[in-house]
């Protein structure tokens, strides 16, 4: 006869229960793996960063920019005759007064130019006053014709005259009276036509000798600019003023038109400027410019905008606007706050080292407990030398970390030990 058992369960841990445990601790580690991974954070002390806090005030859209002293007018030496230098008389730095011998030429072959035109235009200028010698003792001539003509005239007249009168009492013969009545009215044609081409050769004479007159005064004035030229083989100051660069050496052979050196006048300054091409669009002839010496503030205006960019700038003439320092000396440095803009009310973020990480996209800002930062993206408009101006992203009395960013590595997420 078979009798059934009772099977008894036995108490205590099971393998099953084991395998379970397991699964938890391996899904509570991949939990809290997946949520490391989401969020990489960096840890580091406070003291270490620089906090900058957001405000919103009035923001001065100026630029820092280095000026330098130079004469508002400049005047170049260029040769008008070329040489070689003899002596040089002034060294640059100088002042010099207009008239100053600065340089001295010499040039033989000018010489010998100069001296072969004056005996052409010599030679030119007596041939023409020989040919008004030569008119004018044919005005003499033609006057002493019409004089002997005239005498003539009278001579036949008193003639004829006379053997009419004895025609009529029948002392001459009639042949005799008309060739002497022809005689004289001859004579008197004669003479009309004589005077009136004396009248016409001395019309023309008139105009000829006033041509001739002219081309004399031409050929002095030529004969005198040629005279010149041995002039200007000395180099003489225009004006008053500063010799700047003078770049020629004793013995060295200039040609003609060269420029050796130029001439600062001292009676005005301006300050030229160089601007980073970035702000090449915004700077213009008119805005204002500022810049301390002695505790006093001293205004300029931008002049001229020069369109060239040389290695990355452009080139800024400014004047003074008003007072201008005392001994201003031509090469000293101002730094300079060139303003591009109104002052307007902004979210302002002052500059530091996170922008050359960043490049001004985004942001480490701190939470409201102070014990981590987190990353944001924002968005910046315009700058100066001590804020950044935030179009987006952050708001006045938040806390952002701006020193530079680059031990942070790629984390989101800051915590401060």
């Amino acid at each position: 006869m078979s009798m059934d058992r009772k099977i008894v369960k036995k108490k205590g841990i099971k393998t099953k229960h084991i395998y379970i445990a397991l699964a938890i601790v391996v899904l509570a580690l991949s939990i809290k793996m997946m949520l490391g991974a989401k969020t990489p954070t960096y840890r580091t002390k406070l003291d270490k960063l620089t906090i900058a806090e957001v405000s919103q005030t009035e923001f001065k859209d100026y630029i820092s920019i280095i000026g330098t002293v130079e004469p508002k007018t400049t005047i170049y030496l260029d040769l008008e005759e070329g040489g070689k230098v003899v002596d040089k008389l002034i060294d640059e730095g100088e002042i010099v007064k207009k008239g100053d011998i600065i340089v001295k030429l010499v040039n033989n072959d000018l010489k010998l130019q100069i001296l072969n035109t004056e005996s052409s235009l010599a030679y030119q200028s007596n041939e023409l006053r020989n040919t008004l010698i030569g008119m004018e003792q044919q005005k003499i001539s033609n006057k002493q014709q019409i004089l002997s003509i005239d005498t003539d005239i009278i001579r036949k007249k008193r003639k004829y005259e006379q053997n009419l009168m004895l025609f009529e009492k029948g002392f001459v013969s009639k042949e005799a009276y008309l060739i002497s009545k022809e005689d004289y009215e001859l004579t008197r044609q004669d003479r009309e036509l004589r005077y009136q081409r004396m009248v016409q050769d001395s019309i023309f004479r008139e105009n000829q000798k006033l041509q001739m007159n002219s081309s004399l005064a031409n050929m002095q004035q030529n004969l005198n600019m040629v005279r010149e030229r041995l002039e200007n083989l000395n180099i003489k100051a225009p004006a008053d003023g500063q010799l700047g660069s003078l770049e020629i050496e004793i013995g060295q052979s200039i040609n003609r038109g060269q420029r050796i050196g130029q001439l600062h006048i001292l009676d005005d300054f301006k300050v030229v400027a160089e601007v980073d091409e970035h702000y090449i669009d915004r700077v213009r002839r008119g805005l204002s410019a500022s810049f301390a010496r002695n505790n006093q503030a001293f205004l300029l205006l931008a002049k001229k905008v020069y369109p060239e960019v040389r290695e990355g700038r452009f080139k800024v003439d400014l004047i003074f606007d008003g007072e201008s320092p005392e001994n201003l000396r031509t090469g000293q440095s101002y730094h300079l706050k060139l303003e591009l803009g109104k002052p307007v009310e902004a979210i302002l973020l002052p500059r530091g080292g996170f922008f050359q990480s960043t490049g001004g996209q985004w942001v480490f800002v701190l939470d409201d407990s102070g014990a981590f930062a987190t990353k944001r993206n924002i968005k910046i408009g315009r700058q100066n030398t001590q804020y950044f101006e935030v179009l987006e992203g952050l708001q006045e009395g938040e806390k952002v970390i701006t020193s530079n960013y680059d031990t942070f590595g790629d984390n989101e997420r800051i915590e401060f030990k």
